[in-house]
């Protein structure tokens, strides 16, 4: 038996190093190292010697093998042999333990052998992409076969396999699929063999996999201080929450979550049921449908005793009545018995960007052809929000939420809506109270709920978290926006045209950090925090928060990505206790 690394790897190893059975206590590495230094067939060109591979149909061999490990000017340079693709032949019947510990690997050829199983460590393999197990004796398939979640190919032509575990079908990214010359059932033959069979067999295989009985453990509170008791105090909590609409729930972006726990209707019932879990006194919603919205949500939490705000992205203006209410956009709710709705304010972002271009074509092309928007609600808090009597002077709290674009090729696009946003906000807060000489971050309490797509160290939360940023950041990318930003700055009034930062009205800060929260968003491909709520500073502080989902409940139970049938939503929702509490002129910091 011998095993042949490809691709850039290191070298053929010795004939007995990797079946089980046998004494040879080499380690794999020492092994690897002492043949491509001995090889006498390749002394120079640490070229591995041919192997033949089964074609994965008809057991018949094709070309023999030809693997570069290593060319001789690297080999010459000292550079570090790094294999990732393995061989093994030679009538083998059982695979040596140790294999499973090269976690590295990405291709394994284990066909034309004599193996009975695959053994259940196989899944410890995560990494592979190929797997060829062709022409063995195989009559089973360990259920850890659907832990390898990154396979793209995986051929098992010709052995006697009867039947799959269901756990296969977690396989989503598999796109080859061999399976001739198995005694398998008609019916799972003839599906595999349709158009899309590939596709269709493993959708079959997880929608059939038993749903997990294990319930995601509760998220934990995690208390940050103590309520004021020596002045009047607003106590309230705000929910933020990226629903997942139906349209973007499909199969193709989220081919690890069953048909069933994709579907609307199952899923809606869980946000619900977590919306009224949670019973936040204000809650902001993205990607809600218009339709779902009106006829599902709103009525749901009216009887709870809320009121509620809807704004459709901007594209349901072009669209007939009934598409329209497919059309996903932002949502505000709030307890009626705590607020009153004094004004709603609907930003559209490209129009906002047609209105601010000043001839700049990148505003036009880019940032004017993304239909995301932002809803606020200017709230007037009612007596029964507040403990400790009532504050001298009630300022309105604008609670404001929004969906920024979503594409990491348009940083520069993320920002320009996101200072445009900054910009329309400060408007609203100066026409609350037009008479009034302060600044607008005095004149209104401001609550910034979203999903941004944007990570911690990007330039939106960069934005936002300092009220500034240069005019030239790597995230604008160079393109001609000074003249357009230039009016939504802060600063603009006072500065020239060639300023060299942006600044926006408030003062704010984000009530979770990543030490809390290590990521908001969970999908197979991407894990970070992209949702955030912010609230005015000093006159605002939390209380409390909603901490994360416990990692080891992910862990344990093979959650590699959101949805889940136990997990609704690509996105944990965020939920914290702020206090409102009037600050005193002497604390208050001097702004501009």
């Amino acid at each position: 038996m011998s095993r042949t690394p490809k691709d850039g790897t290191t070298g053929t190893t010795t004939p007995n190093s990797m079946v089980m059975g046998n004494n040879n206590n080499t380690s794999i590495s020492h092994a690897v190292s002492a043949t491509i230094n001995s090889n006498p067939s390749t002394p120079n060109s640490a070229q591995s010697a041919d192997r033949s591979k089964s074609d994965g149909s008809n057991g018949s061999h094709n070309q023999r093998r030809m693997h570069v490990i290593m060319t001789a000017e690297e080999l010459a340079a000292g550079k570090e042999p790094h294999w990732s693709e393995m061989e093994i032949s030679g009538n083998v019947r059982s695979l040596a333990p140790a294999l499973f510990d090269l976690i590295h690997l990405t291709h394994l050829y284990v066909n034309d052998n004599s193996l009975t199983k695959l053994p259940p460590d196989i899944g410890k393999l995560s990494n592979l992409q190929v797997l060829d197990a062709s022409n063995n004796k195989l009559r089973t398939l360990p259920p850890e076969i659907g832990d390898l979640r990154r396979l793209r190919e995986l051929t098992l032509n010709n052995n006697y396999l009867r039947n799959f575990p269901f756990e296969m079908g977690k396989l989503f990214k598999l796109q080859i699929l061999g399976i001739k010359g198995n005694p398998l059932p008609a019916d799972m033959m003839n599906l595999q063999a349709e158009v899309n069979g590939t596709s269709k067999l493993l959708t079959f295989l997880l929608d059939n996999l038993p749903a997990p009985t294990a319930e995601p453990p509760p998220r934990s509170w995690l208390p940050l201080s103590t309520p004021t008791r020596s002045r009047p105090a607003c106590i309230f909590t705000v929910l933020c929450y990226n629903v997942l609409c139906d349209k973007y729930a499909t199969r193709q972006m989220y081919g690890y979550c069953p048909t069933w726990a994709l579907e609307w209707n199952y899923r809606r019932k869980a946000i619900l049921a977590e919306l009224k879990h949670y019973s936040a006194d204000i809650i902001c919603l993205q990607e809600v449908e218009t339709d779902q919205f009106y006829n599902y949500f709103l009525p749901e939490l009216q009887a709870d005793g809320y009121s509620g705000i809807f704004a459709a992205k901007s594209r349901a203006k072009t669209m007939s009545e009934s598409d329209r209410k497919f059309v996903d956009g932002c949502a505000i709710l709030y307890r009626s018995a705590k607020f009153s709705l004094t004004k709603e304010h609907l930003m559209e972002f490209n129009q906002l960007a047609m209105a601010n271009a000043e001839g700049s074509d990148d505003m036009l092309n880019r940032v004017m052809t993304k239909d995301n928007v932002g809803l606020a609600a200017l709230l007037e808090t009612k007596e029964a929000a507040w403990d400790n009597g009532l504050p001298t002077d009630n300022i309105p709290l604008l609670v404001c939420t929004t969906h920024i674009h979503w594409d990491p090729e348009f940083c520069d696009v993320k920002l320009a809506q996101t200072m445009m946003l900054m910009h329309e906000l400060r408007l609203i807060a100066e026409a609350s109270n037009p008479n009034s000489k302060a600044l607008p971050a005095d004149k209104v309490h401001l609550l910034l709920c979203g999903d941004l797509n944007s990570l911690p160290d990007s330039g939106v939360a960069e934005f936002l978290q300092t009220s500034r940023i240069a005019s030239n950041h790597p995230d604008f990318k160079d393109l001609a926006y000074k003249q357009p930003l230039n009016r939504l700055s802060f600063n603009a009034e006072k500065e020239e045209d060639n300023v060299s930062e942006y600044t926006h009205a408030f003062k704010i800060a984000s009530a979770y950090s990543t030490d809390v929260m290590p990521f908001t968003n969970y999908t197979f491909e991407f894990r970070g925090v992209i949702d955030y709520i912010f609230y005015s500073r000093p006159s605002m502080s939390p209380l409390g928060l909603l901490g994360p989902l416990d990692q080891a409940y992910l862990t344990e139970n093979k959650i590699v990505g959101a949805p889940h049938s136990s997990i609704p939503s690509d996105h944990f929702p965020l939920l914290v206790e702020l206090e409102i509490s009037p600050v005193l002129e002497s604390s208050r910091p001097n702004r501009r």
